[in-house]
């Protein structure tokens, strides 16, 4: 297995494309660093110096907002609870929401790249077995003494393992970047979390790490849904177009959806955003970290499963 795994990393590392991917990455962060920098540099970052009284204002405001909702279930519930919660922690504590530009605040920027990295991750995982049907190379690779099970598990493996890779370099590249241009900051620089109905305060490490890889899992099982598509239809095209567009629609259209049925919590990207339960605003009222996990993996059984069965079963040496 692990020989079938480097000789698709060979096989990926190889292709321009893969050069390419990576140089994007990087130099995207370069120009989003960039752009920032330019920014603070052009207009002085100045805090409010009143800002307890305008947080005292904005509490004031969704507390009545809050009370005017009736229904428990109602979307914005959720939010308007968090926002007070965290506003007034800040006021108790005499943290301000004003934060100058630092490493932190960079690299929760540089997340929104993530989008970037799940686009190239399922472009690989796509190309990655349709391509062999499509070269004729698939007859060389079954001859092999190799199962298929293990031959489409190397595939699949790899590709996921790519995803991780280009999601490493993204982290690391923001992180140093980061550092150089804005620093580690300056003062507390701990992160306010709304979990179970009340604030507390998180190492920023700890938050960063968190929220690259929990964003990660939207890319992830798409990446399987595509890998899937590719094996079942062995067609590349039809898998990029369909997890491209889901990567691009599937998360509002669920939102909007989340705000009129209750059923909405069993659609895959009801359950993509682990983000919710740290924020502490589930999409779907009563949904639960342990009940997306489960569904995740329901999904990605679904998924890997139908792959590794139409690859067994189906004749390919025609």
């Amino acid at each position: 297995m692990l020989k079938l795994i480097q000789n698709e990393w060979i096989k990926i590392i190889k292709r321009p494309g893969t050069i390419v991917m990576v140089a994007l990455v990087i130099l995207l962060v370069g120009v989003t660093g960039a752009i920032i920098k330019y920014n603070d540099n052009k207009v002085e970052q100045s805090a409010d110096q009143n800002w307890k009284k305008t947080l005292q204002e904005e509490t004031a405001k969704d507390k009545k907002e809050l009370k005017s909702i009736s229904d428990k279930n109602d979307i914005t519930r959720p939010f308007l609870e968090r926002s007070i919660a965290l506003n007034e922690y800040r006021i108790e504590h005499n943290i301000s929401p004003d934060e100058k530009s630092s490493v932190w605040t960079f690299m929760e920027t540089s997340s929104g790249l993530i989008i970037l990295v799940g686009l190239f991750t399922i472009i690989v995982s796509a190309n990655i077995v349709a391509s062999e049907f499509n070269w004729g190379t698939i007859k060389l690779l079954l001859i092999r003494p190799f199962s298929r099970t293990k031959i489409i598990m190397s595939k699949y493996l790899t590709s996921i393992l790519f995803g991780f890779a280009m999601l490493f370099i993204l982290f690391i590249v923001s992180s140093v970047l980061g550092l150089i241009l804005f620093g580690p900051g300056s003062g507390d620089n701990s992160y306010l979390a709304y979990v179970n109905g009340h604030v507390e305060e998180q190492s920023r490490l700890v938050y960063s790490a968190k929220q690259y890889l929990m964003s990660f899992i939207e890319t992830f099982m798409l990446a399987t849904m595509a890998f899937m598509v590719s094996t079942v239809f062995r067609n590349n095209t039809i898998a990029i177009g369909i997890s491209i567009l889901l990567l691009t629609v599937g998360s509002t259209v669920t939102n909007i959806l989340a705000g009129f049925f209750d059923w909405t919590k069993f659609i895959l990207f009801a359950n993509t955003d682990l983000m919710q339960y740290i924020n502490g605003t589930p999409l779907v009222k009563g949904m639960t970290m342990s009940f997306s996990l489960i569904m995740l993996v329901v999904y990605f059984v679904v998924f890997l499963g139908l792959a590794l069965v139409v690859f067994s079963k189906r004749d390919v040496t025609a």
